[in-house]
Parts: structure tokens; sequence; C-alpha cells
């Protein structure tokens, strides 16, 4: 900056050049074309159309409100803490797109009291606790045995398998069980009969992980793509 400026105009530059910069850093974090760099990683497989306001809508209230409701809920005068800013995503948000009637294990079902251990063990209930976004993957669980939470005691009439479920389960083979069974039922795969035939576990990891389906492309239901939130 020139010295021979008069310091107050010099003051006067500093503070334009303070707020032109604040304006462009606002602008390009408000624009929908840069809403890649609020997320907090990669998108989930299959998920790469999906924009911001599809799953995160505006909570409820002003910043003020919203702050004025955080701090009664740090001095006790509140039950829960206010969404800030953007609501938190809830089931209702991913069952906008992928509800369906055929679905094998529905959010509901592991609502019923005999799945309390499961829900304390695994938070079936909840979408997020196996398909969280923004982490490049279709399914964050660890352990892909998590079948062993609620079909310890299956056990079946006429069993179709060469090596029976009963047997698979008393041997702890819980990573086979995927081989045969995807969780949520849609696709339309021809189940093996031979657990030598069924999908490999790695295989199954290696989709979990964002690669390739190991169960096809074709499926009963497609989830649907209206953009309800940002219309």
């Amino acid at each position: 900056m020139n010295k021979n400026l008069h310091p107050r105009r010099r003051q006067h530059m500093a503070y334009a050049v303070g707020l032109l910069a604040g304006a462009l850093s606002l602008s390009a974090l408000v624009l929908p074309a840069n809403d890649a760099w609020h997320r907090r990683g990669p998108m989930n497989a299959g998920h790469d159309d999906i924009q911001c306001p599809d799953c995160h809508q505006e909570a409820p209230g002003s910043y003020r409100q919203q702050i004025q409701a955080n701090v009664r809920y740090l001095f006790g005068r509140r039950e829960h803490p206010a969404d800030f800013g953007k609501m938190a995503v809830a089931n209702e948000t991913c069952l906008d797109c992928h509800e369906r009637p055929n679905d094998r294990h529905p959010v509901y079902r592991f609502l019923e009291p005999r799945f309390k251990k499961a829900r304390a063990t695994l938070r079936p209930h909840l979408c997020v606790s196996c398909h969280r976004e923004h982490q490049g993957k279709r399914v964050v669980l660890g352990d892909s045995g998590y079948c062993v939470t609620c079909h310890k005691n299956t056990r079946l009439r006429n069993d179709p398998l060469d090596t029976p479920h009963a047997r698979l389960i008393a041997d702890k083979r819980w990573t086979t069980c995927l081989g045969c069974h995807d969780f949520h039922g849609n696709h339309t795969i021809k189940t093996a009969t031979k657990v030598a035939e069924a999908i490999r576990p790695e295989a199954i990891r290696a989709y979990f992980e964002g690669g390739p389906s190991p169960y096809g492309k074709d499926v009963h239901y497609h989830a649907r793509k209206e953009k309800k939130h940002d219309e």
C-alpha cells in the first residue's frame, strides 16, 4: 500500500479490500454451483447426481432463534438441542427415494420389541447406522456378519442349501449370509443352493466399499429420483 496516502484514506482502502474479500468468500460459499465445497467427503455410490438441498433442508426458525434454543438446552431449560442452519437428515429423507413394499428389512420392522437387542447393538432402525453419507461407501458397518444379531436361532424346515443353515449358524459363518440374501431383497438374483456357489464375502465387502454390485443390476424397484426439496 502506498505510504504517501493519508492514514484515513489507507484505512478506507483496507475496509474496502476487506469487504470485497468477505463478499467474494460469502458468494463462493452460498452459490449452488459450489455445493461440493461444503461436503465432508465423497458421495455414496449411486448418489452422484444428488444436490445438497435434496437431503439437507433449512432448520425451523431464524439463526437467532436457533442460537437461543441451543443456549436454553445448554442451561437445561430445553430437552433437546435445536438444529442449527440445516436439519439433521432423518429416515424420512432416505425413504422419500428408497421406500418400497418389498423391503425385507424395512425400518418399522426393527421397532418391534423382540428386536430390542438389535436396536441397541446395530441401531438398524436408523438408515444412517449402515448407510452414512459422504464417506464414498454403500455400507459403513465394519462387520458384514451382522445377521447374527437377529438370526442366531433361525431354523428352516425344508432347508434348500447343501450345507444347512443350522450348520452355518453353528459354525458361525455369518459372512456367508449375504452371499445369497441381499439385505433389503431388491435384487432379482437367483439364490444359490450350494454354499460354494454363493457370492464370496470379499466381493460383498468390495460392494460395501462402493465397488460393483455382485448381485447384478436387475432390481425389483428403482429409487425415486424426484427432487422434492429443490423446487
